[in-house]
């Protein structure tokens, strides 16, 4: 299915991050000790964030590096009513080299410009939101991730929000780009293995036809209530399925992989597919998949529709080795057990306790590039600025 952006003036001002105005924060924040950067209830962001608005009429402003605080925004902003919203989420990383470095940010800004076109926002050009994110960088994650905090990372969140102050389903006539940093807990070391409990009969994450495969806020505010429900039973999220056939899809807000023998006895890396858009395509995932076809010799790397009952049969056969989920937040994280209708379905974390082989060696290949352990092209040095 092919999307447009948002209509354009004639003559619109283009999104230039070239002419990026700087403006200091006169109030610099303490910076918190990294036990207590995630305990409470309010994402702790950094000193500055960047923000342009757009206007149909007028295309981009001039964008500004400012100081974090309140967006101003009419209680009538389609945002607000009509979920007209989008964002991004990314991390860079402190490496254990004192550079600091983002990965793959080129596939997250075609994304959002992807997830842009879907909502009916304006899209940000690629080139510009990659160079915003890192001039952003530049100036906040000297003080707000130093190098004695080697092998810790920052959260990036690009959004873009309608902002024109009417009621009325249409595409909206102004908007809003701003991005942030802040401090994301590390969750993806998780003691005996992530658990995941299948989504109910009644409810989807995602459908055919839908808008599962873009990063919109309406992707993930309704999987709330699910999520709630696997806690109160003990898990840490929901699997969601799809379909008569209980097709697997995501682990929460993450994809899902399985690692299992097949019957001819070749080992098989297995997760949903991109072409009938019902999941997000995650960089995570994409890296996962290129690094597994890479570097495995022996492992047949697939990316096709697969069900609950194929997950449970492969368990019962001693067949199914392995499973973990990828994505920004969770990173890798290796699935331990999975209830479905009051089944359980128990997969090894390995000879150590703590992931098997497929899953650790992605993990370890993931971290080292991330980290700055192994020179490659996925991960790029941002220049900062000292003061």
């Amino acid at each position: 299915m092919a999307f447009t952006c948002a209509p354009q003036p004639s003559t619109p001002q283009r999104l230039d991050a070239s002419k990026l105005i700087y403006t200091y924060t006169n109030s610099p924040r303490d910076v918190p000790d990294a036990a207590n950067a995630c305990t409470g209830d309010e994402t702790i962001c950094t000193d500055h964030m960047i923000l342009a608005t757009w206007h149909a009429t007028k295309g981009w402003s001039t964008p500004e590096l400012r100081p974090y605080g309140p967006l101003s925004l009419m209680p009538t902003a389609s945002c607000l009513h009509y979920a007209t919203e989008c964002f991004e989420g990314l991390k860079a990383y402190r490496g254990y080299d004192g550079k600091l470095r983002v990965f793959r940010t080129e596939h997250n800004a075609a994304r959002m410009q992807m997830s842009c076109s879907r909502i009916s926002l304006p899209c940000v050009d690629a080139t510009d939101l990659q160079q915003l994110i890192h001039a952003l960088l530049a100036v906040d994650a000297p003080k707000w991730l130093p190098e004695d905090r080697a092998g810790d990372f920052l959260y990036i969140r690009p959004t873009v929000i309608g902002t024109q102050p009417s009621l009325g389903v249409q595409a909206p006539q102004s908007a809003t780009m701003y991005i942030l940093l802040g401090y994301m807990p590390r969750v993806d070391a998780v003691p005996c293995g992530m658990k995941l409990l299948t989504s109910p009969n009644d409810m989807v994450r995602s459908w055919i036809g839908g808008f599962g495969y873009a990063k919109v806020g309406a992707n993930y505010g309704p999987s709330v209530l699910a999520s709630q429900a696997a806690a109160r039973e003990g898990f840490h999220q929901t699997l969601w399925l799809y379909g008569e056939d209980g097709e697997c899809t995501e682990a929460g807000g993450s994809n899902f992989f399985v690692v299992w023998l097949r019957k001819d006895g070749k080992k098989e890396l297995v997760t949903a597919p991109l072409d009938d858009q019902l999941i997000l395509d995650g960089v995570t995932r994409r890296s996962c998949l290129e690094l597994a076809r890479e570097r495995f010799r022996d492992l047949v790397v697939t990316e096709r529709k697969f069900t609950i009952d194929e997950v449970i049969t492969a368990a019962a056969n001693g067949c199914l080795l392995e499973s973990f989920s990828a994505g920004t937040a969770w990173f890798i994280t290796p699935v331990s057990h999975i209830r479905h209708r009051g089944q359980d379905i128990m997969i090894s974390m390995g000879a150590h306790g703590e992931m098997g082989e497929v899953t650790g060696k992605i993990k370890s290949w993931l971290t080292d590039i991330m980290y700055g352990r192994a020179d490659h092209p996925w991960a790029g040095v941002i220049t900062e600025k000292k003061w």
